[in-house]
């Protein structure tokens, strides 16, 4: 059950019966606000729009509409007005996927009436959403104190900026990790980089994992269930690829954090070659104290001497799968951090790659790609939420890698995993 900001008295509530609803009636806790909103189930077309006006407006800071629980206009007081559930969650969510531009993710839970009659409730939670502000009918909309209105332009872009201000931060911690690349000079193959953040953290939010005196197997952990997630495999449909995030077995202590890398990539950050074929291929995964991760991968490309063209002389060619596949299970890790350590802010997220100029993908026939791209490095970076994380992790995919795939005329070929509901 996710927390619902009543006040800075109540900042993390969570009613999971009826009865806690109740309860909140009965203790006046309910009043609409910047973060709050309550009302009943919406049944026409107009009330569609209304609902995602709502969305919209709540989308700029985060917060939470509880459907059931109306206000009595005569006495001013919230009372409990229970509403069929049957379809209401996937109406909510269609909603908010097809009304709102860019559309919007959220979160849904019922709450089930003590009758066990069908009827109940539903906490409709909108993080804060790094494309904000969201318009619904050509106007965007914020949150007042108690009430939706309309954003004058100002407003717009000054929230426009904002959202740039964060990528752009994501940005510079990426282009940080490309610049300290351990084996920048070693080896022709091109390299992967992810960087994620959280955006509203503590600087101690995962001390609990990283401080722990086990907190090698607690990462050995996260990384199991992210590769074997039933949501994330049936995404990637059966493709894998050699090294993956498992080949990071071995743990160091790091500053700030800890990290767990493949054999040869020792404490310090200081690569060893290991004299076998594969000495070059290097991953390497560091989990920090205030919740940032970084991953490096040393094998975004590799000689292939099956092409068309000179089939005796080798040539380094880009797979593409493997940017996808970490990009997913990177995401899968975030979304299992977040939830394991209660946090529900949002995050910056960015991927990069290096020696990339003249390059093309690879393919299992003769016929490499037949476009080569044309820039050295690649660098994209987005906001997320946990609703995505949970429910839309293929957007935020396509946000971080179309634009590569697209210039290797490949995006194609990976709609599964660059799905809106993957």
């Amino acid at each position: 059950m996710t927390s619902i900001y009543l006040s800075s008295d109540n900042p993390r509530w969570m009613p999971k019966t009826e009865a806690d609803l109740q309860a909140a009636v009965d203790g006046g806790l309910f009043e609409e606000s910047h973060h709050l909103d309550l009302k009943k189930a919406p049944n026409s077309k107009g009330d569609n729009k209304e609902l995602a006006r709502d969305l919209a407006s709540f989308a700029v800071d985060g917060g939470t509409l509880i459907i059931g629980v109306q206000e009595n206009k005569d006495s001013r007081t919230f009372e409990l007005a229970p509403q069929p559930l049957n379809g209401l969650p996937e109406k909510i969510e269609q909603v908010a996927r097809t009304i709102p531009d860019p559309p919007l993710t959220v979160i849904t839970e019922e709450v089930s009436a003590a009758a066990d009659d069908g009827a109940g409730y539903l906490i409709v939670h909108i993080p804060a959403s790094p494309l904000a502000p969201h318009m619904v009918d050509n106007r965007y909309f914020g949150r007042g104190d108690k009430t939706k209105y309309q954003m004058g332009d100002a407003e717009v872009v000054a929230l426009h900026v904002r959202r740039r201000n964060a990528e752009a931060d994501a940005l510079a911690l990426l282009r940080k990790e490309m610049d300290e690349d351990p084996l920048r000079d070693i080896g022709a193959q091109s390299h992967l980089f992810l960087v994620a953040q959280p955006t509203a953290g503590r600087r101690d939010m995962c001390l609990p994992i990283t401080g722990a005196k086990d907190w090698n197997q607690r990462l050995h952990t996260l990384i199991r269930r992210a590769l074997e997630s039933p949501r994330t495999r049936a995404a990637l449909s059966g493709m894998g690829f050699s090294p993956d995030l498992s080949f990071a077995h071995q743990g160091h202590r790091r500053a700030r954090g800890v990290a767990l890398s493949s054999s040869g990539f020792g404490a310090g950050r200081i690569y060893t070659p290991e004299g076998r074929s594969s000495a070059e291929d290097v991953i390497e995964l560091q989990f920090f104290e205030d919740g940032g991760l970084r991953l490096l991968m040393t094998r975004l490309s590799d000689a292939n001497s099956r092409t068309y063209e000179s089939p005796d002389e080798a040539e380094q060619v880009i797979f593409d799968s493997a940017a996808v596949v970490f990009t997913r299970h990177m995401l899968e890790l975030i979304r299992l951090i977040s939830e394991d350590v209660g946090y529900h802010g949002n995050w910056a997220v960015a991927v990069g790659a290096n020696r990339l100029r003249g390059r093309r993908r690879w393919s299992q026939s003769m016929f490499a790609g037949y476009h080569r791209y044309s820039a050295d490095t690649y660098e994209e970076s987005t906001g997320t939420t946990l609703a995505e994380l949970r429910d839309a992790q293929g957007t935020v995919t396509r946000r971080l890698l179309g634009p590569l795939l697209r210039s290797l005329d490949s995006e194609e070929a990976f709609e599964s995993a660059l799905a809106a509901e993957g």
